[in-house]
């Protein structure tokens, strides 16, 4: 990424897992890169697949800016001491049809199961097909997906779980929500970049010119549709804080300046 570029950075969008992480644990130098990144005025906003229960918290004790949570089915933020919440609009009957996916998914799909985390989720359902069970291969993986599309629900393949789930949401629309109805402004690309590792994250790689990949990107381009415009060296948390590095390098701010609970450098 040019100098050029990465000075003009003011958000950094990310995803956690596998992007943040690295063997399902934030190593030291990525979750150092959130405080650099506060202290410096670079607002972080995590974007997950991760469920509700997971971004209240994350929102509340983490260093960053905002949460957006269920590929784009909700966003929190902490601001003036308390969470802001967005939601995306659902079909009233989502939840009985999540229920005969499940079903239809645990017997067609030998070796997945219910992610371990379904029980804080709020909106969608989420198949693991390598957390905690042993990996699965492609065509099981197309198989899941195919059940969720065969019952008109959207389908999405994280690096761990595929996602599913009824109504019009992603990553990228509830970002833009979040920036225009908290924040007041439209989401500016060109100020912004996103960090990600999977096809989940290709509406943001397609709408970011600027996104970045950490290395294990680079497994998932056969089912991607638009891919990120740099990546880095390294995996999973350790390229994430190459990526941060980089940026920070460039950063022009005074060493006091620093991203609040309530404020955004847009």
């Amino acid at each position: 990424m040019p100098a050029s570029v990465a000075r003009r950075i003011k958000t950094v969008f990310a995803d956690i897992d596998d992007t943040l992480t690295t063997g399902g644990l934030v190593p030291a130098a990525a979750y150092q890169a959130l405080w650099r990144a506060r202290e410096r005025g670079i607002a972080v906003v995590l974007v997950t697949g991760r469920p509700a229960g997971w971004c209240d918290h994350l929102a509340r004790m983490w260093p960053v800016a905002a949460v957006v949570g269920e590929n784009g089915a909700l966003a929190f933020a902490l601001r003036a001491g308390k969470i802001q919440r967005l939601y995306a609009d659902r079909p009233s009957d989502a939840a009985r049809k999540l229920e005969q996916i499940r079903e239809q998914v645990l017997r067609d799909v030998p070796g997945c199961k219910v992610a371990a985390d379904q029980a804080y989720r709020e909106y969608d359902l989420a198949i693991d097909f390598c957390e905690e069970v042993p990996r699965l291969d492609d065509d099981a993986i197309d198989r899941i997906v195919h059940v969720f599309e065969s019952h008109g629900a959207t389908a999405k393949v994280s690096s761990i779980h595929v996602n599913g789930w009824f109504g019009e949401f992603d990553k990228l629309m509830m970002c833009q929500r979040w920036s225009a109805e908290v924040l007041g402004c439209p989401l500016d690309a060109r100020r912004a970049t996103f960090v990600g590792d999977s096809p989940n994250d290709v509406p943001m790689f397609r709408y970011f010119p600027h996104a970045c990949g950490v290395a294990n990107v680079k497994q998932w381009v056969h089912r991607m549709q638009a891919l990120p415009a740099y990546v880095s060296r390294e995996i999973g948390g350790e390229g994430f804080a190459e990526i941060m590095d980089h940026l920070l390098k460039h950063r022009v701010a005074l060493p006091h300046q620093r991203v609040r609970d309530d404020s955004h450098p847009a």
